[in-house]
């Protein structure tokens, strides 16, 4: 049911990107602990994680808005940095971040080629549109015109301009971030196929969500992170709705977690107080009797 970061079996071939203890803090935050993560291709990975778990900080850090602090990240086999978000999308990872960032007065055409127009000596729309249109036609996806508004369109409609944009520089990874947020049901059940299309047409997956439904209806595997650590990864045919939320709440922490609170415990200085309050960690099955007698 659960093995460490990048030993799942059933996966052929490298990994398009791996990361391996990978780190961020900001000042004396720690966002992220020596995170191991490996997306392939044709894999829908889902990071999953109370808020505050990391999640937003390790899309930002593959996306290129933070650099990590320590550790290494590699690409299609080769170790990179990835400093800038213009060098994310130069190796081939793009992001679609929750704000989907469209110009709503902007028709689809000019939304999907912002910044990256066709243009010999003067733009060159008719390449532009049929562009979009075989981009959209790679995801399946149903907009009545790319000369409309991009403001006329439905949530799910909107989510498919900002994932058919992402395809424009044909990358090996895509980064969702929270893509079926405040959707109604049709139109998640619409960017759900979008995910599908996308492992379809040979790209690593990854998406970021609180929706263990559509987690478990698109994924191949869930990452849960808790307070910025690996707590467990998951293949979803082997996995229940319940394993999922006992590791995100850290019910059931991993061998990932427990090895690092045992450094912890190793390393920390004893004290009569320490001694006293360490022991056993907060556990509600594991109360003092003469408590539970006093409580009663």
């Amino acid at each position: 049911m659960e093995s460490p970061a990048g030993s799942m079996a059933t996966l052929d071939g490298e990994p398009v990107l791996s990361l391996r203890g990978v780190s961020k803090g900001f000042g004396a935050v720690q966002a992220l602990t020596d995170i191991d993560l490996d997306i392939y291709p044709r894999e829908v990975v889902a990071i999953v994680g109370d808020n505050g778990a990391g999640k937003s900080t390790l899309v930002k850090v593959l996306a290129g808005v933070h650099a990590q602090d320590s550790g290494s990240i590699t690409f299609e086999g080769n170790p990179v940095e990835i400093p800038s978000p213009s060098a994310a999308q130069a190796l081939g990872i793009a992001t679609v971040f929750q704000d989907l960032a469209l110009c709503d007065n902007l028709d689809v055409v000019s939304n999907l080629f912002l910044g990256r127009e066709i243009a010999h000596g003067t733009l060159n729309e008719e390449e532009m549109e049929k562009r979009s249109w075989d981009l959209l036609r790679q995801l399946s996806a149903k907009i009545p015109s790319v000369r409309i508004a991009v403001a006329s369109l439905s949530g799910g409609q909107r989510q498919t301009v900002a994932i058919a944009r992402s395809l424009v520089g044909n990358p090996s990874v895509i980064l969702l971030d929270e893509p079926t947020a405040a959707l109604g049901v049709a139109q998640t059940a619409e960017v759900l196929n979008l995910v599908e299309r996308l492992r379809e047409n040979g790209l690593g997956v990854v998406l970021i969500s609180h929706n263990m439904a559509d987690v478990q209806a698109v994924a191949d595997r869930i990452v849960v992170l808790r307070l910025g650590r690996n707590n467990g990864v998951f293949r979803v045919p082997d996995v229940s709705y319940e394993d999922i939320i006992a590791a995100i709440t850290g019910a059931t922490d991993n061998a990932v977690t427990r090895r690092a609170e045992a450094h912890l415990t190793e390393t920390r200085p004893s004290s009569p107080l320490s001694s006293a309050t360490d022991h056993p960690a907060a556990d509600p099955g594991s109360a003092d009797p003469s408590e539970e007698g006093t409580r009663a």
